[in-house]
């Protein structure tokens, strides 16, 4: 068995613009908690403040239940 956590990276999550070096730390602080990367996803994500998306990413992550 698995449990899945879906999060969505766009610049303002990780801390102004996004670069790899962002997103591999993002990455590597899940991977520190037993999560590996099922997924990355290219798509508009919903920003805090009116109608639209901005781009960014949609990232899957999968770790054994328990």
């Amino acid at each position: 068995m698995y449990e899945y956590k879906v999060i969505q990276i766009r610049e303002g999550l990780i801390g102004g613009k996004m670069s790899a070096d962002k997103v591999e730390d993002l990455l590597n602080k899940y991977a520190a908690d037993g999560w590996r990367v099922k997924a990355i996803t290219s798509a508009d994500v919903k920003g805090r403040v009116g109608p639209g998306g901005v781009e960014g990413l949609l990232v899957t992550f999968e770790r054994p239940r328990g």
